[in-house]
């Protein structure tokens, strides 16, 4: 079977390794992919409008393709690919709001009783800025769309509201995407992922992992793409996923559904465990990065059949865990999230994790970093404890100029608040 992954970072590589351990011989294509996923498969280059993307697709009589980034997903790829007769895992653009538009989503949550923070919407400068000026400290200001995960502050005060509101809508840092922004109140807590097969009526929650968004150890810093998860997440039990998927999940589908609106794929929800219980931060469309890694290396199931059931409507009652905790560390370049130098060489060393490489590329059978994050080390062991042991040693046979990564990925499991 020929199956197609677009994107080329550690959470496409991971997909492509899940999907590899299916039965049967299979060929794969990424899209771009990077230095790991072409042990998996080929690497194809320069592919980046949909129209390409389908004329490929047909010309290797591609049979399934899977998307991993948010944006070809907004952007409406599943539709085209539907109009063409083609298989494809994914939501439709319209159900792609949830993450393309935080406006949107957060209308969808309120509409669905859905818990989440206290929210205005503003597309108008002045009118957020007198918002603000009334408003009381602390404050999460948001950029309406895409913005790579960077569109998120923080504000302490009302000067760093005004600064963020400045940098999204005055000078356009994340163009269109801060035309719009969402200042909502600031919850307080512990932050976990809950993934989610959604078909139709179905919703099938994965483990719930945790990421770890800021640059440096204790969550310090600015936000990045994600330095490092692990799951599954001791401190939530069987009958908080239960709420979850009772109060967030379901309402939020129902609601969509009352829109005309049919999600089918994954559905991740970034949630604020308060003293209230849980509250939604933010939807996203599919897997996340690097959620991803930490949680397939746990799931015993065949990956493909899981999402082609997705599609075809008939999802399990349930999903099949290893019992064990995997932990992922982000290597990534140093400077990064701001400006970093890439084209060093990577060293490996014999190693025992698993890994899945980003920002990566071999030329002339060298491996050189070309991104802000690198790779992905994933230790697996049957405590969290172990998990993080192993992965810190597996790091320690890994060196690249610049190298960089926290050090505490994993202590919030191994040592709640």
């Amino acid at each position: 079977m020929k199956i197609m992954i677009i994107g080329g970072g550690g959470r496409e590589h991971a997909l492509g390794w899940a999907l590899a351990k299916s039965e049967g011989g299979r060929d794969f294509y990424f899209l771009p992919g990077n230095g790991g996923t072409i042990s998996i498969g080929h690497n194809i280059k320069g592919l980046k409008d949909h129209d390409s993307i389908i004329d490929f697709a047909k010309k290797e009589r591609i049979e399934f393709t899977v998307v991993g980034p948010e944006k070809p997903l907004v952007d409406g790829i599943v539709d085209r690919f539907d109009e063409e007769g083609l298989s494809i895992f994914g939501p439709s653009k319209e159900a792609s709001q949830l993450e393309g538009s935080k406006a949107f989503a957060k209308e969808v949550m309120q509409n669905a009783n859905v818990p989440t923070a206290a929210f205005e919407i503003f597309d108008d400068f002045n009118a957020a800025k007198r918002y603000i000026e009334k408003k009381g400290a602390p404050f999460v200001i948001k950029a309406d769309g895409l913005a790579g995960g960077k569109g998120v502050v923080v504000c302490s005060n009302k000067r760093e509201g005004i600064e963020a509101l400045e940098i999204l809508m005055l000078e356009r840092k994340f163009g269109e995407s801060g035309e719009i922004v969402i200042i909502e109140d600031c919850l307080s807590g512990i932050e976990v992922s809950v993934l989610a097969l959604v078909s139709g009526d179905k919703i099938l929650p994965f483990i719930p992992s945790q990421d770890h968004k800021q640059i440096y150890d204790k969550d310090k810093g600015p936000n990045t793409g994600g330095m490092g998860a692990y799951a599954p997440v001791p401190f939530i039990s069987g009958k908080d996923t239960t709420r979850i998927n009772k109060e967030i999940f379901t309402p939020t589908i129902n609601e969509l559904k009352k829109r005309g609106i049919e999600y089918k794929g994954v559905l991740y929800a970034g949630l604020m465990l308060t003293k209230e219980g849980p509250e939604v931060l933010e939807f996203n469309v599919r897997f996340g990065d690097p959620e991803t890694q930490a949680i397939l290396p746990l799931l015993n199931e065949d990956f493909l059949e899981l999402l082609l059931r997705t599609n075809e409507g008939s999802l399990p009652d349930k999903l099949d865990w290893n019992n064990q905790y995997a932990l992922a560390v982000v290597l990534a370049s140093g400077g990064y999230p701001g400006t970093y130098e890439k084209g060093f060489e990577i060293v490996i060393r014999e190693n025992d994790c698993i890994l899945f490489h980003a920002g990566t590329k071999i030329e002339d059978r060298v491996l050189y970093t070309t991104g802000g994050r690198v790779l992905s080390v994933i230790g697996v062991s049957d405590d969290l404890e172990g998990a993080k042991q192993k992965a810190y040693q597996c790091i320690k046979r890994i060196s690249f100029k610049n190298m960089f990564y926290r050090k505490d990925i994993g202590d919030k499991g191994i040592k709640p608040l």
